[in-house]
């Protein structure tokens, strides 16, 4: 809510700048002269288009990937931990627990702590220890027989992974897009809403019109970046649906729960 509450009101400040702008124009510029500019400033103006177009070309790339990424990541790391959980009914007695016990307390963690905390871009120290107690309760096993070699290999090997995706998923709630393209893309689309201010149009409504409409598309673009590069914000996120499943397959009769 508070994140739509703000589009709206950037959105409303956007348009306010520019028909005030364009206001204070029409009334300094005469008509005549910005008709007579009207060629001039039509080919400044295209350039501007087609550079701004291929920035937000290239950004958009960026974001729809790092929102792919996001959703296969947490797809992953769900998979990981399932799978350790699953590793562990073939060990010993006392380290099947301790570790299937950590597989679920982790989940458990990342879905009720975790996931809000990465809304403001925070992460849970907790579920980082239990991540790591996982992997030092894995390495610290001792194999006697092949099948127990066996599946300390590809434990270690589940544990790797699991590292790494967790590591790429809390890259993503860090990490966006680098600052010169915000600076690029908000400059360049505040000088395209300005440069209509000098088009010379007999209907001063219909000028005010079109200004608002090209503002109102600028602005909904950019929106539409800043949230597909925070896929776990508050609007089109990523969801813990991935980690409620696995949740649901360590608790039930196929996942072994005890």
């Amino acid at each position: 809510m508070a994140t739509a509450l703000l589009a709206v009101f950037i959105l409303a400040v956007s348009v306010s700048l520019a028909v005030a702008g364009l206001v204070l124009a029409q009334r300094r510029i005469p008509l005549e002269l910005r008709q007579s500019h009207n060629v001039a400033i039509g080919v400044v103006y295209g350039a501007l288009q087609i550079t701004f177009g291929v920035i937000v070309g290239f950004s958009a790339f960026l974001v729809l990937d790092k929102y792919t990424t996001a959703q296969n990541t947490v797809t992953s790391e769900a998979a990981d931990i399932v799978e350790i959980y699953r590793l562990a009914q073939q060990l010993p007695e006392e380290h099947r627990d301790h570790v299937q016990q950590l597989a679920k307390s982790y989940t458990q963690v990342v879905v009720e702590e975790e996931w809000p905390m990465m809304r403001g871009g925070e992460v849970s120290p907790h579920a980082d220890e239990l991540v790591s107690e996982l992997a030092r309760s894995i390495e610290d096993f001792e194999p006697s027989t092949d099948a127990e070699r066996a599946v300390y290999a590809q434990g270690l090997e589940r544990v790797h992974d699991l590292t790494e995706d967790r590591e790429l998923r809390l890259l993503n709630v860090r990490e966006g897009l680098p600052p010169i393209l915000w600076v690029v893309l908000i400059v360049l689309g505040a000088t395209i809403v300005a440069f209509t201010f000098f088009l010379g149009m007999s209907n001063a409504r219909l000028h005010r019109g079109a200004v608002v409409a090209l503002t109102v598309g600028l602005t909904f673009v950019i929106l539409t970046i800043v949230v597909l590069d925070h896929p776990f914000g508050e609007v089109f996120r990523v969801g813990p649906e991935a980690f409620e499943r696995a949740q649901n397959t360590m608790e039930g009769p196929r996942g072994g729960g005890t």
